[in-house]
């Protein structure tokens, strides 16, 4: 059941961002004057079919990994000489650009909407304060201390924790010094200071930017009482409730969640009795956790979710802003993202960020089932960041993508002259290839996750 439900709302979120993407070269081809033959989501054998009056095909296919707009073109069919003015290749350069370029800014547009709207719900977020910093890392050599408040990073504000981790995420891989700015809670001064890099975590597989940098950041101690139990899980066969908090396993105290975890994670398949208060008493509960697989490493769960304490609101950021104020801010945070996409893609290939970081559709499937399972809004704030990337991945110059396609009318446009019709085929070739390795790549690596 829960595979099935992973399915589904991989399939909700893909045919979303496709529907959207191959809406803007659809929507535009139209006001191009371009006849419109098919609307595709997915390909191969079709579900469901119909016909508008203006004879385009809406079609909903077999295999949802894509879509697409089939247009009139002589490249592809005859074309009768009464049509041949709403034929793709008769247009102009600057309306192929046009409509080839409408279907990335689709995906951003989607992605302004989406981040407007939960900007207009409100956003909140931990602020970064220093716990603890870690000898010979780049935050010991920048002075960094205990009780800072990072605000800022390379001159970018950093109000949250979030905001934080995006900041040293685009310095992966980077050389150089990592400017930091600090201060001290309940003053105004703000200290300066540089950490040294060196292709700092160049390579490393799903990086931990504030590990990485050398700082723990202050949390609120969270202790081990269960908020919830995983139906049909070890957990739920040995009796435990909602509310019960776990003092000791076998025989062991345990002061925080993060002790019970670490203490069930190493015991796979061991038998183990927990002690838990509960309505004044404490009992003996048995639980035997059983092995997953986690990074090619045996670990045990039991298959249960902590209560997350309330955080002091003097650690709490709220944004509350205004439309105006909100779609400032959502067309920002599309943008720095799709920088941020568009130099990870550059350091990938320059060997600075590792490609085991490249995902495909099996680590999407999971990751939009997680989210949706943690709220609407995670799901939705997933949705705009998929978006972004897909976007910024169709503009690539790669032959077969939107930005390949760019590449030869900008060409033309420049040049006066369409580039010739067989280097366009061996580029598209080539393309398809390099798109197809890239596809299988990111798909291995996602069973290797597995």
């Amino acid at each position: 059941m829960e595979l099935v439900q992973t399915i589904v709302i991989a399939l909700v979120t893909l045919g979303i961002l496709v529907a959207f993407h191959e809406y803007g070269h659809f929507w535009v081809a139209r006001r191009c004057g371009v006849k419109v033959l098919r609307f595709s989501i997915g390909f191969g054998k079709p579900l469901w079919r119909t016909v508008d009056a203006q004879g385009t095909e809406y079609i909903l296919a077999a295999i949802p990994l894509g879509g697409y707009v089939k247009m009139l073109d002589e490249r592809e069919d005859d074309v009768a000489p009464a049509e041949l003015f709403r034929a793709f290749n008769h247009q102009s350069v600057w309306k192929r650009i046009a409509i080839v370029s409408a279907g990335p800014l689709a995906n951003f547009l989607l992605a302004i909407v989406v981040f407007w709207g939960l900007f207009l719900h409100g956003e909140t977020g931990l602020v970064p304060v220093i716990d603890n910093v870690e000898s010979g890392t780049p935050a010991y050599f920048a002075g960094l201390e205990s009780g800072q408040e990072i605000v800022s990073i390379d001159g970018r504000e950093t109000p949250t924790i979030n905001a934080l981790n995006f900041s040293l995420l685009e310095r992966l891989g980077d050389s150089g010094e990592i400017n930091v700015a600090t201060r001290y809670p309940a003053s105004d001064v703000v200290y300066s200071s540089a950490a040294p890099i060196e292709r700092w975590l160049a390579g490393v597989e799903n990086p931990n930017p504030l590990r990485g940098f050398g700082i723990t950041l202050q949390m609120p101690v969270v202790l081990p009482v269960i908020e919830a139990i995983t139906p049909e899980s070890p957990a739920e066969r040995a009796g435990f409730l909602p509310g019960d908090q776990i003092i000791a396993a076998d025989d062991q105290a345990i002061a925080t969640w993060e002790d019970w975890v670490d203490y069930v994670r190493a015991r796979p398949d061991v038998p183990l009795v927990a002690t838990v208060a509960r309505d004044g008493l404490n009992l003996m509960v048995p639980v035997t956790p059983s092995k997953v697989e986690s990074e090619n490493q045996p670990i045990g769960s039991v298959g249960m979710s902590v209560r997350i304490p309330e955080f002091p609101k003097e650690r709490i950021r709220t944004f509350d802003r205004g439309p105006v104020e909100a779609l400032f801010a959502a067309v920002k945070r599309t943008v720095d993202l799709t920088l941020f996409t568009f130099e990870s893609m550059i350091k990938m290939v320059k060997g600075l960020i590792s490609t085991d970081n490249l995902s495909g559709p099996i680590t999407i499937a999971q990751i939009a089932a997680s989210s949706a399972e943690s709220g609407l809004l995670s799901w939705f704030s997933f949705l705009a960041l998929l978006s972004v990337s897909l976007g910024a991945l169709n503009l690539l110059p790669i032959p077969v993508l939107d930005g390949g396609h760019l590449l030869f009318y900008g060409i033309e446009a420049i040049s006066g002259r369409a580039v010739p019709e067989r280097v366009q085929v061996f580029g598209y070739q080539l393309g398809f290839a390099m798109v197809l390795s890239l596809m299988a790549f990111a798909l291995y690596n996602d069973v290797a996750r597995l």
